[in-house]
Formats: structure tokens, sequence, C-alpha cells
């Protein structure tokens, strides 16, 4: 598919929007741009591909936000287990402040995205969101490649925790949830063709091999700063996990807690079942727009084998095996 170069013929939306301010609108107009899955169009800036809308809140981010040596962010590409990752590191970061997660807790009546808002998009309208202004220890979330983190977060002594997901499962989640969000006069998109720009790296902050490669190097040169998680290992083994991240974080788990049951109590608050029965998940929207419902829908390790045909799986299957060959990661 060719990509459009400045498509001013048919003036894209940035260009009518009073915020965007004009030294933006010009670096937007002289990416690489083609049509988004959701929105009109996706914007290749740095080597990743974004959206008008986020591409502005990540250059202002990247202009703006100072982190603190005690930040914690949590990282994934789009539909890699966010949402679980962002309940579990919440539930375990303030465990001390709700220790009764059965019957008082945030994550009961609001959805994660609304406790650990992303980054970048904070920035969107504001240079100076009032979120980031919080005391610390302070724990953000993003989707940012690490080439394209604020140099502030790479230069201080900040911990990231990065969460991959299989690419076949990860494709198919995306799949669904922009069909979700796209109005229904414009229809589903079609499996083939967004599959080709999966492939192709034209996806959310894609490409998602080379997302995933940055935050892999990272976490081998600087595994005191970067912890990188498999989201199908998490799965398999979540108490193993659960006490391996609050060593990362520096708050493990008293020997008290352990007796006590605390670990398997905050695994139960944040299991896929429990969220999504949650009347907060099932109803209402985020600030952003999008519903609560639209973050839950299955959550399975596999779930792509029903989509994907033979062909389609290898073909994922043999990009893979040439992007991390050599690298020692597996997928």
């Amino acid at each position: 598919m060719q990509t459009l170069q400045n498509p001013l013929i048919d003036p894209p939306d940035y260009l009518q929007d009073k915020d965007v301010l004009q030294e933006c609108k010009d670096l937007i107009a002289s990416l690489p741009t083609e049509k988004g899955w959701v929105a009109n169009y996706l914007h290749q800036y740095q080597g990743f591909w974004h959206t008008t809308r986020q591409l502005k809140g990540v250059i202002s981010c990247q202009n703006h936000f100072q982190a603190q040596n005690s930040d914690i962010f949590l990282v994934t590409t789009p539909k890699s287990g966010s949402t679980w990752l962002k309940s579990i590191i919440f539930a375990l970061v303030n465990r001390v402040h709700f220790p009764n997660p059965k019957t008082h807790h945030p994550l009961l009546t609001h959805n994660p995205h609304h406790l650990v808002p992303f980054l970048e998009y904070q920035y969107i309208k504001t240079q100076f969101p009032d979120d980031v202004m919080i005391e610390s220890p302070r724990f953000f979330s993003t989707h940012l490649p690490f080439s394209s983190l604020p140099k502030s977060v790479a230069e201080s002594g900040s911990k990231l925790v990065y969460l991959c997901r299989n690419p076949k499962d990860t494709f198919v989640s995306m799949w669904h949830f922009t069909n979700k969000l796209r109005p229904n006069e414009k229809g589903e998109n079609s499996l083939e063709e967004t599959l080709e720009k999966f492939c192709r790296g034209v996806s959310l902050y894609g490409p998602f091999w080379d997302h995933v490669l940055g935050y892999w190097k990272q976490s081998l040169e600087n595994p005191e700063t970067v912890l990188f998680l498999k989201y199908e290992d998490f799965k398999k083994k979540p108490k193993e996990h659960v006490m391996k991240l609050c060593e990362f974080l520096g708050c493990p788990f008293s020997e008290e807690e352990e007796n006590n049951g605390v670990i398997d109590e905050i695994l139960n608050l944040c299991s896929f079942d429990n969220l999504s029965s949650l009347e907060v998940n099932k109803t209402g929207k985020l600030p952003s727009g999008e519903e609560n419902s639209a973050f839950f829908r299955r959550g399975l390790i596999g779930d792509s084998e029903n989509y994907l045909t033979d062909e389609m799986s290898e073909k994922m299957d043999r990009i893979t095996q040439e992007k991390l060959q050599g690298c020692g990661l597996y997928l």
C-alpha cells in the first residue's frame, strides 16, 4: 500500500485544529502518513506510528516532562496486557493504604486506566498536566518506545517495567479493540488489510518488533532499571512474577504478608474475571472517550488461533523469527 506524503489536497483534521501549534502542524505535515485503523491518519515519528492527536501529546511530553529517580513506568505496546499490568502494580504499590481489597479498594470503583493514565495522553491539551505533579514515588504508564521516551527518563534512576505479549495475540486483540472504537458508518477493519499493515509496522506505536527489541536490549544492559516480562509467563506463574515485580520495585512482601495470603488477594482482585465483572468496567467511559468495557474482551493466551488462517499465522511467525534472530528473545 502506498504511503501518503503530505496529503494536503484533502486537508487532514490537524490542520484545522486551533490547539495544535503551527510548528507541530509543520512537523506532522512533513512526516510519512498512512490511513489509520480508527483515526483518519497515522504518522511515522522517530521510526514509530502515532495518531495525529496522540503525536501532539508525545512531542509535548518529550519537551516538558521531567522524570524523578523514584518514578516507575509501566510500558507496553497496545493490547499487550496494559490494563492487567496497571491494576497489579497499582495494587502492589498501594497495598499498605488499601489493606482490604475485597471491600474497599479504588480498583473496585475505578477503571485501571483512570487510576493510571497514559503519560503522553496527559500532554495532549496542556504542557503542565496536574496528574504528573503528584508526590513521589510516582508511577506512570506509557506506550512510548524506549527511543522516544523523554530524555529525563533515561537520565534518571527511574524504573521501567515492560510487559510483552505474543505478536499474534497482540494483533488480534488490537483488531478487535479498534473495531469497537470505529464509528458504525465506517464498519469493521478488514482482518487481512490490518494484518498487512501490522506486519509492515503500521500500527499504533508500531512496528511491534522494534518496540519490543528496544526494551529487551535495555533490560539486558540495565537490568537494575528495566524489567522485561512476558504476558504468557506472567499468566502461567502469576505469584512468582508478582514477587519478582515487588523485588524489582523495592517493595518486597514481608513474611507476614505471604503467610496472610496478601499475594493471592491482590491476584484475585486484579484477575480478568473479577475486573471484567465490576460495574465500573461494564459501564461508563474514560475521560478520553473510550468505553470502559472496551478494555475487557478475553485476555486469553493463543486466542489468535481462532482468527488467523494457517497462512497468516506462518507469516507472522516468520517475521518474528527474522526480527528477533540472534537477540536471545523468543515470543
